[in-house]
């Protein structure tokens, strides 16, 4: 790890762990552990520096491995001997509110901290293993939140129909996708959007991952705190806009829907494969199809794919089959751009920087509401979201390959889900 004896005296300045006690803040001490604050501190601002989402640190029998993700991909960022690994996990545990002498049960927490002045927070969980303790954390950066829709990449089609779809009265309006797809994102921005002067505004979240700055209720969902209760709650408060960090199960789906219908609109996210996929989900969770019809304003299904690095990202010749598998004809190809990134320093050689969105959009329109209604399947709601000029993930990903942004493995890595049919 390159962490000296005595500590790391340059990175107590810069990096601060922050432990909150009966809503007081202070620094987190432990000069008694020198080595290992310093190597918390070491992993910690390495994380940050390398703009790493998540840190693993994995028990094995031989040392304690530490991975970042970067880009949504893990990278190795070498290991502790075991004798450093237990002081270490014992000041991350502390530092995230959890027992340290629980060493069987799985745990959950939150770590804050600062870094040259940033305030930061992670979510942490810790769950025993065969060799240890396995510690991951989410790091969790605001400004890396405070996005905005121009920013997110996506179509520009999409983008004006979306911000006037977030502008409507009341409805529900979903972001779907898998874990880690940016969903959360979009919401964060699509909220950015609103007026939230003239406006009640409130969040029910599983983690907050970001914290507005004015006029926004944002409340964290617990064990005695769930979704369902929240948000009864929240209804009781006079709310115009209702944001609900995911729709788990078909009681928080039930109020979701019911909001919306008298009245509120409710912003919310769901695990489906893509924007049409989301309407037979809902009606599997237990949701009456002509309730659904009733209130759908609209769904957006997104994936993340990796950017090519702009500093090293070169002309590339592209098989044919690599094109043809991402539907790119021959009359696409003039005008195309195709690219991929060689590897520099600027990505650590991946030829990758950064991701962007690729989006599907279906409106809630009345050809689309009557075929919800009459308990249309698949390929019926398909051809009617067609009739609207809905174009998919893959077609999205494909003019972002045509136009240089990422590369066709990426694309197909990404939508490949609802491919598998």
């Amino acid at each position: 790890m390159g962490v000296s004896e005595h500590g790391n005296w340059g990175a107590a300045k810069r990096f601060r762990l922050i432990i909150r006690e009966q809503g007081q803040a202070r620094e987190m001490g432990g000069n008694e552990m020198s080595l290992a604050v310093g190597i918390v501190d070491n992993i910690m601002m390495q994380a940050l520096d390398l703009k790493a989402s998540d840190i693993h640190l994995q028990p094995e029998r031989e040392q304690l491995r530490i991975r970042f993700r970067q880009d949504g991909i893990l990278h190795d960022n070498g290991q502790l001997p075991p004798e450093q690994a237990q002081n270490v996990l014992a000041r991350l545990k502390l530092a995230a509110g959890m027992r340290i002498d629980e060493q069987r049960e799985p745990q959950d927490g939150r770590i804050d901290m600062e870094y040259d002045d940033r305030k930061l927070s992670a979510r942490a969980s810790c769950v025993p293993c065969l060799n240890g303790e396995k510690f991951v954390m989410r790091l969790l950066d605001p400004q890396a939140m405070k996005v905005d829709l121009e920013g997110l990449g996506m179509p520009p089609e999409v983008k004006e129909t979306w911000k006037d779809l977030i502008q409507v009265p009341y409805g529900l309006i979903l972001v779907t996708g898998p874990t880690g797809s940016g969903k959360t994102s979009t919401l964060y921005a699509s909220l950015n959007l609103l007026d939230r002067k003239k406006r009640n505004i409130v969040t029910v979240e599983d983690p907050i991952e970001y914290e507005f700055d004015d006029n926004i209720a944002q409340v964290q969902v617990t064990e005695k705190m769930g979704f369902p209760r929240v948000m009864r709650s929240f209804l009781r408060q006079d709310p115009d806009v209702m944001m609900v960090g995911e729709m788990r199960d078909p009681e928080s789906l039930a109020i979701g829907i019911q909001a919306g219908l008298t009245g509120h609109l409710v912003l919310s996210t769901l695990h489906t494969n893509n924007a049409i996929e989301s309407i037979g989900r809902m009606v599997d969770m237990e949701a009456e199809p002509y309730l659904i019809s009733g209130v759908l304003v609209g769904i957006m299904a997104q994936r993340l794919v990796r950017r090519n690095c702009t500093k090293c990202a070169e002309p590339f010749p592209y098989t044919r089959d690599e094109l043809e598998s991402l539907g790119v004809t021959a009359s696409d190809m003039p005008a195309a751009k195709l690219l991929k990134g060689k590897g520099c320093s600027e990505c650590n050689g991946s030829g990758f920087k950064g991701r962007i969105g690729v989006y599907e959009l279906i409106v809630g329109d009345r050809p689309l509401k009557q075929a919800i209604h009459n308990g249309a399947g698949y390929p019926e709601l398909l051809a009617t979201a067609k009739q609207q000029g809905f174009k998919s993930m893959q077609d999205d990903g494909k003019g972002k390959v045509l136009a240089g942004i990422t590369t066709p493995d990426e694309v197909m890595k990404a939508v490949s889900t609802q491919a598998v049919e």
